[in-house]
């Protein structure tokens, strides 16, 4: 599908991704979301900056379904998801969510496909097997579909790991530091490729980074502090990113 006819499909669905005044209290009266509203259309890939605390871990964990805020509404794809008992948001996580985190989570004893695809088998779901083989040729494991993961480089397992999240066809993959663990040739190889789905395939993307190199690879990016988005830059550069989180640093 071209570019053009990928923008134009996603123009007519439901934000992939909907907040809307949302907040998260932990017990002691910490706040860690502080009236948060965002909206991440389908084809981007957002980043999400913040010192250690600024509420990013929160925001991402709220927005994929992972915990409920404490007031205001999530939406995925169209979904809300606020009200919804654990068991639903299970589901729903299963068909609609992808995540990709610094540690691959690979199986050591299953082979990449079986890692690839158990996702899908305790859904109950049959796998795509065109669908898996444009992946997996796209991030170049085509041929070491059969290998374990001890048998692969780091960043080739986190490849496979970015295949497991988009088997499903989700409607956005969150990125916890997925580059958190990578050698700097292995985190661009995997930036290239977060990008590069989203770019060609319309895939969202929403990576929680401290890395400003990473996060300019976005098409925006958010920093974060004392639970709220203080900030947000279209097109970034890893520079202005930088300046600004010394700069919350030094508040």
């Amino acid at each position: 599908m071209s570019t053009a006819a990928v923008t134009a499909v996603t123009a007519r669905r439901a934000p992939a991704i909907a907040l809307d005044r949302v907040a998260r209290t932990y017990p002691g009266g910490v706040r860690a979301l502080d009236d948060v509203s965002l909206t991440v259309g389908h084809g981007t890939f957002l980043a999400v900056m913040g010192p250690s605390g600024s509420g990013k871990s929160t925001l991402m964990h709220c927005a994929a379904g992972l915990d409920s805020p404490t007031s205001g509404s999530v939406r995925i794809d169209g979904q809300e998801i606020s009200g919804l008992d654990e068991t639903r948001r299970t589901e729903l996580r299963r068909e609609r969510v992808g995540f990709v985190f610094q540690a691959y989570n690979l199986i050591p004893s299953l082979s990449v496909e079986d890692n690839i695809t158990l996702p899908l088998r305790l859904a109950g779901r049959r796998p795509d097997r065109a669908w898996l083989r444009t992946l997996t040729e796209r991030v170049g494991l085509a041929d070491r579909l059969a290998h374990r993961p001890a048998e692969l480089s780091g960043g080739q397992q986190q490849r496979a790991a970015v295949v497991r999240a988009l088997a499903a066809r989700p409607a956005v993959v969150f990125a916890d530091e997925p580059t958190g663990a990578l050698d700097l040739r292995s985190a661009h190889q995997v930036l290239d490729l977060l990008r590069g789905l989203v770019d060609d395939l319309g895939q969202t993307v929403v990576m929680v980074t401290h890395d400003p190199a990473a996060a300019a690879r976005a098409h925006r990016a958010l920093v974060m502090a004392d639970g709220r988005v203080v900030d947000a830059l279209e097109r970034p550069t890893a520079p202005e990113l930088a300046e600004r989180l010394v700069a919350l640093g030094e508040r």
